[in-house]
């Protein structure tokens, strides 16, 4: 690999540093030994939201086995990359592992599937659900954990973060935002969040598809050209060696080439570009992380495969069509039937559209909880 920007614990120039901090919503005064963005990660791990990731389907449900991934471990493994990435461009670790835990603490029950049918339920009464903006009601108003402030009270950068990790938002369609410099790009750590996500989930459902029983091996070879070459390296080295761990030591030659690929690309990029701090990074006319031409194509044939042979399986979308069946009659119920909801959330649909509110409730249920009230309430027995 080639020389990264800064030697592991120097600091780059454009780092965000957490004295340089936007601050929060309610000042608070510094902590004796942790950075404001430490506080940040912590309040984040010990919020309620991050404990339901667990039981939240990622992709597989436990009807193959209870070894696959699921929200939470998946948000640890794209942890685990963001600080390897961050620490290598000397960026800030603690911004970017707390952005990594927070980036899907907004996903509704059932994966993609469960929000697509959300934001169609909300947009038939006008609205809309997006798991980042939902994830920032979720920090600014559900958490309640403390006496002094609503919410986590995170740092700017955080929840500017949760927003724009993935996408950009014009000042014209959402100036509700219009606080989190939509007009400007993010610090370079929450850039990477979309990145090291893509690749943390890209590899591990290859290796869960493997184990559920739905990857044909020489299919994923022979379309994904840079892991069929990875494959056959392994091979021609262990030719007597063990089918699954050829499979992952293959896996773990991909991974590394993507991280490798994130962390130069991004490096040239940065450096073409000749910024010089944090504001000017901002001010860069485009995002500046991402692979190169190369790799991203071979990124993009990797989804494809994903699409076309793992997530549109027969055994995957029947057990998806059946619980998203569930999240939708749900919400026509709630919706339609005053008094059905916990009383707090009753009490919300008070103050704000009603049809808000059943979102929020159903988002923030866990997969199991919203199929056991739907039986509470329709009598019908859905497993998963």
């Amino acid at each position: 690999m080639e020389r990264t920007i800064a030697t592991l614990g120097t600091p780059a120039p454009w780092a965000m540093r957490a004295e340089d901090t936007r601050g929060r919503r309610f000042p608070e005064p510094t902590h004796g030994y942790r950075s404001d963005y430490a506080r940040d990660r912590d309040r984040i791990i010990h919020s309620r939201a991050f404990r339901r990731l667990e039981a939240k389907t990622q992709v597989f449900t436990t009807r193959y086995s209870d070894h696959f991934r699921n929200r939470l471990t998946h948000t640890l493994e794209v942890a685990q990359i963001a600080r390897t990435v961050a620490a290598a461009l000397g960026l800030n670790t603690e911004l970017a592992e707390a952005l990594a835990l927070v980036h899907d603490i907004g996903h509704p029950p059932f994966g993609h599937a469960g929000e697509a049918k959300l934001n169609e339920l909300m947009r038939a009464n006008g609205g809309h659900f997006n798991h980042n903006l939902h994830a920032l009601r979720i920090v600014e108003h559900f958490e309640q954990r403390y006496l002094d402030f609503p919410g986590l009270n995170l740092t700017f950068e955080v929840r500017e973060g949760i927003i724009k990790h993935s996408r950009d938002y014009s000042n014209a369609e959402f100036p509700q935002l219009r606080e989190y410099l939509l007009d400007l790009r993010p610090p370079l750590e929450a850039q990477l969040i979309d990145w090291v996500d893509e690749i943390a989930y890209n590899t591990a459902d290859i290796d869960d598809a493997l184990e559920a029983g739905l990857l044909d091996l020489g299919m994923l070879c022979r379309d994904v050209s840079f892991f069929g070459a990875a494959y056959a390296r392994v091979v021609a080295a262990h030719p007597g060696g063990r089918e699954k761990l050829k499979f992952n030591e293959a896996l773990k030659h991909v991974l590394d080439l993507l991280v490798t690929d994130l962390i130069e690309t991004t490096q040239q990029r940065v450096l073409a570009a000749g910024v010089s701090s944090v504001e000017g990074l901002r001010k860069a006319p485009k995002r500046l992380a991402g692979f190169s031409e190369d790799v991203a194509a071979q990124n993009a044939a990797l989804k494809r495969f994903l699409f076309a042979h793992i997530y549109n399986h027969a055994a995957i979308t029947e057990d998806c069509d059946r619980s998203v069946k569930c999240l939708e009659e749900l919400f026509a119920y709630y919706l339609g039937e005053p008094g059905s909801m916990p009383t707090s959330y009753e009490e919300l649909a008070e103050m704000e559209a009603r049809h808000v509110i059943v979102c929020d409730y159903i988002a923030g249920m866990t997969d199991q909880f919203l199929l056991r009230q739907h039986r509470e309430h329709f009598g019908e027995q859905r497993t998963v």
